[in-house]
Parts: structure tokens; C-alpha cells; sequence
């Protein structure tokens, strides 16, 4: 088991509730030890895939190399884009123009994997990839819902999944894009010469989540810790009474605005014109090509994962196309009765985690692994929480396009991340607006509203799930393979978050 341990990146998840729809309040389920322990215990089950699946990519490598196809090289050379003037020349031999920066080191995805993404009150992990243990020189983790008992969940999992205690571990937290900041922020390691070889994920575990007591009990309780005699204490426990058992629930809403993600979903829709009908065929859609993706068996990054005392879990269980006729007769979930935002154009609450292995292109060729992709230009973005809170990808996409020197037309794939059907209809058309460009940008013209037949199609947060923690890990390892699937050149990942905020990162495939 330890031996097994060390090979693989595990990807822990949190507990949550059992409603349905993201942006709701929640509601307490009960708690076990094993409910406890899942987020690590996930967090541990990718890191052993992760370490075994290197373990397997090195072994290959080294058994055979296969030769390398000229004309097929030359023409991939044309489109290539690559980093330090050294492995430029040995990966390719001419481009039209090149992500590089001079000084600056390649920074390489070499795999990405994640446990099935399932609907709340479901539990389930995989496994993926294989790295010996002392190789990792930093792990980080994103999360959203904290438990206190592991706040500091990327520790408790490196340390659970026997990697050595003398690697450093922290938690980083930034709402949906969580394992983005996790991402990056190993990039920024790496490129400060640091670390050559990182860990990043993030977790999410939604079918539990820490209830707090009531503010008049955690008083209470507090007071009678520090009461010194009998007849104090007796005091104060004859000062409670049952409002001070009302619990405290929490509820996926801005503390800032004190409205629900759902609510300003519906009103963003609204102010862009986006109708009940165009939700609904988007929601259709993302499911339907989920199923399409998952049939197909391109949804590789996923890992099996048996949990303690229940079943193997295999892939993710919230694909479900429907028609539009059953869309239709759902009513609004959160304005009432007029509006457009239903349980179905949402996603859902959802459990699972997922781990990247991120490398300098030097030390990944050094150790004989073949990269995915190159992770490019990266930017993070924050606008107004209360009217633009779901704006992040039509704010961070030109930024990170004008920091790379790309247009749309250049990116080949896109993935953006699916909060509410309604969120993403708002923001491509503020993408395809002049007048939003001009008045909120300060751009002289639209970048333009990304070609639909490049965009998310192996679906989306919608249909396969969005654990808050994990989804970003899931949007690059989506975008690396689908540029080797669809011989694309660039990938376009985006995502908004709780707080008006946003992250846009440049992703371009590596030369096969």
C-alpha cells in the first residue's frame, strides 16, 4: 500500500450538501470518519495514479523510442511554438512566430487526472499517474469549503499518501478557480527557479460540509470554557434557549452582495438578453456532448476510486441528456416566476478532485517523459462582485490573448468553465460587443465570441460536474488532450469565480 502510495497523486473532496443546484443554500447530511477523511483520502487515490502513471510514461520511454516521421515533423514545425533557445532547436526547425520569452524556462504539463466528478451525496476517487516519491519538490492544492481539522488539506494528503515530510505542501483557496491559483502559482515556482517539478490540484467534497453552530452558542459555549465555578457554568447553560441551537448553514452567496450565485446568474442573463430557450438547448448541448465525449472514452484523465465501504466509482454520474421538452417544464430556481435560470442550465454540486504534474520542459526531458503541453500566458482578473460577478472569462480572454499576441482565431480549442448555462451565453456575447469593449474594457473593438465548433466539446462543468476546488486542474487537462485528439496548436482555458473574479490561461500543445 505504500509503495503505492508514493506513485500517485491523490485528489481529496470535501463535504457538502445534498441540493442539487449550484448557488443554493445547503442542507446538513449526516457525518462518519470515512466522510471525514475523503478529501485527503481522494487527494491521496490521484496521487498514486499520478505517480504511477510517470512510472509507466518513464518506463516506456526508455524501452523504445519510436522514429520520428520527417515531413509529418516539419509540417507540425510550421505551427509550433516553443521557449528556451536551446530545446527550440532540438523540437522544432522553423515557426511562424513563437510564445517564447527569452530568459524565461518552458513550463510543460506532463499529465493531469481527477477522480469522477459526481453528483453531491455520491463519493468517489481515482488513480492515475506514476512519479517517484523524491522527485516532487512542492505540492499545492486549491479548496473552497475548509475543514478545520485539515486546513491545510494539500499537507495532510501529501503526508497520507507517504510522500516525505520534508517536501513543503500548502493550500491556496480562490473559489472556482482554485487549482488554477494552484496551477499557477507552481508556475511562478518554477520560473523563479525554486521547483522543477510540482504538484497542483484541487478538491471539493460536497456531499458534507462543517455546520457551525449558531453566533449566540459559539458565545456560550466560549464563555463556559472560561468559567471558573460550578455555579457559572450552571449559569450559563440555563441561558440557552432553542434559538440557540438554529444552526448556521452555509450558502454558495457573495458576503460581499449577500446574494446567491444562482440569483446574479438570472440577472446577468437577463441584462444580455439571454433567453430561457438559449439556457436551455446550451444545457442540452453540454450534456449531450459529455455522453458523446464519455461513450467515446476520451474523458481519459478520469481514475476509478473505490471508497472504504461502498462501490467503485468509474466515471462521472451527472451526464444526463434529456430533450427540450423536459428542460422546459422545469420552473426557475431562484427568481420566481419569471425567472430563466433552472436546476438544469445550472450545474451541480459535486464531489471530486484532481491533480496536475506540472515540470520544466528541461528536467520533464531530462527524467525521459514526454510532455502534454506547454502552459503559456496565464492572467487573473476582478470586476464588480454584484453586477458583473460571473464576467471573469469576457474580461480575463483578451487580456491573456494581447499578453500572448494571439487573436480568437489563433486558438484552436476552448474550454470555459460552465457555472450557469446563462453565464456563459452573457459572457460571449460580451466578447462579441463593441459597446462592452469600449465602455468596460477600454478596447477599441471586440475580440470576438469564440467559434462554437472549437468550444467545450467534450462538455462542461454543466454535465460533467463542478467541484469548486478541482474544476480548473479539469479545464487544462481537457484542453492538452484535446489538441492532441484535434492536432490543434493553441488551447484557450477561462473561468469566473465568487467575488467578481477570474483567471485565463494560454495553453499550447507540445510537438509530437
Amino acid at each position: 500500500m505504500r509503495q503505492s502510495l508514493w506513485r500517485g497523486f491523490c485528489v481529496t473532496s470535501r463535504l457538502f450538501s445534498n441540493h442539487r443546484v449550484y448557488g443554493c443554500s445547503l442542507q446538513p447530511v449526516g457525518q462518519n470518519y470515512w466522510i471525514t477523511a475523503l478529501p485527503t483520502l481522494l487527494i491521496w487515490t490521484t496521487l498514486f495514479v499520478l505517480t504511477d502513471k510517470m512510472a509507466s510514461m518513464l518506463m516506456n520511454s526508455l524501452r523504445c523510442c519510436p522514429p520520428v516521421n520527417p515531413a509529418w515533423a516539419v509540417q507540425y514545425a510550421t505551427r509550433s511554438l516553443s521557449t528556451s533557445v536551446q530545446l527550440h532547436a532540438q523540437v522544432q526547425t522553423k515557426s511562424k512566430k513563437t510564445l517564447a520569452k527569452p530568459g524565461v524556462k518552458n513550463i510543460v504539463l506532463v499529465e493531469g487526472v481527477r477522480t469522477p466528478f459526481l453528483l453531491s451525496g455520491t463519493t468517489g476517487l481515482l488513480h492515475k499517474t506514476s512519479l517517484p516519491k523524491d522527485a516532487v519538490d512542492y505540492i499545492i492544492y486549491g479548496t473552497v469549503i475548509q475543514e478545520v481539522k485539515t486546513s491545510n488539506v494539500a499537507r495532510e494528503a501529501s503526508l497520507g499518501a507517504g510522500f516525505s515530510d520534508k517536501i513543503p505542501s500548502h493550500t491556496v483557496t480562490m473559489a472556482c478557480i482554485s487549482s488554477n491559483v494552484a496551477m499557477t502559482t507552481g508556475v511562478g515556482l518554477i520560473t523563479a527557479g525554486q521547483c522543477d517539478t510540482i504538484v497542483a490540484g484541487g478538491v471539493e467534497f460536497m456531499s458534507d460540509v462543517p455546520i457551525r453552530h449558531s453566533r449566540k452558542m459559539r458565545k456560550t459555549m466560549l464563555a463556559l470554557n472560561r468559567a471558573k465555578t460550578l455555579g457559572q457554568r450552571l449559569s450559563l447553560i440555563g441561558s440557552i434557549r432553542m434559538a440557540h441551537l438554529t444552526p448556521e448553514l452555509p450558502a454558495v452567496a457573495e458576503f460581499s452582495t449577500a446574494e446567491t450565485m444562482g440569483h446574479s446568474a438570472d440577472r446577468l442573463a437577463a441584462a444580455f438578453g439571454v433567453t430561457r430557450l438559449e439556457q436551455d438547448e446550451f444545457a442540452l448541448r453540454s450534456h449531450t456532448l459529455a455522453k458523446q465525449a464519455q461513450d467515446a472514452g476520451l474523458l481519459s484523465d478520469v481514475i476509478s476510486f473505490k471508497v472504504p465501504g461502498r462501490d467503485t466509482v468509474a466515471k462521472d454520474n451527472g451526464i444526463r441528456p434529456s430533450s427540450m421538452e423536459q428542460l422546459a417544464k422545469l420552473k426557475p430556481a431562484f427568481i420566481k416566476p419569471h425567472g430563466t435560470v433552472t436546476a438544469a442550465n445550472s450545474s451541480f454540486l459535486t464531489d471530486g478532485a484532481s491533480a496536475v504534474l506540472i515540470m520544466s520542459e528541461e528536467k520533464a526531458l531530462a527524467m525521459g517523459y514526454k510532455p502534454k503541453a506547454y502552459l503559456r500566458d496565464f492572467v487573473f482578473v476582478s470586476q464588480d462582485p454584484k453586477d458583473q460577478l460571473l464576467l471573469g472569462p469576457a474580461y480575463g480572454t483578451p487580456k491573456v490573448l494581447a499578453r500572448a499576441g494571439l487573436t480568437m482565431d489563433d486558438i484552436d480549442v476552448f474550454e470555459f468553465h460552465e457555472a450557469f448555462a446563462g453565464q456563459i451565453m452573457a459572457n460571449l456575447k460580451a466578447l462579441d460587443s463593441d459597446w462592452f469593449a469600449q465602455t468596460y474594457m477600454g478596447r477599441k473593438a471586440k475580440v470576438g465570441a469564440p467559434a462554437m465548433e472549437k468550444f467545450n466539446l467534450w462538455g462542461g462543468s454543466l454535465s460533467l460536474g463542478h467541484p469548486f476546488g478541482a474544476t480548473g486542474c479539469r479545464l487544462v487537462t481537457t484542453v492538452a488532450h484535446r489538441l492532441l485528439k484535434e492536432g490543434g496548436q493553441y488551447g484557450l482555458v477561462a473561468a469566473c469565480a465568487a467575488g467578481g473574479q477570474g483567471h485565463a490561461m494560454v495553453i499550447e500543445a507540445y510537438p509530437q
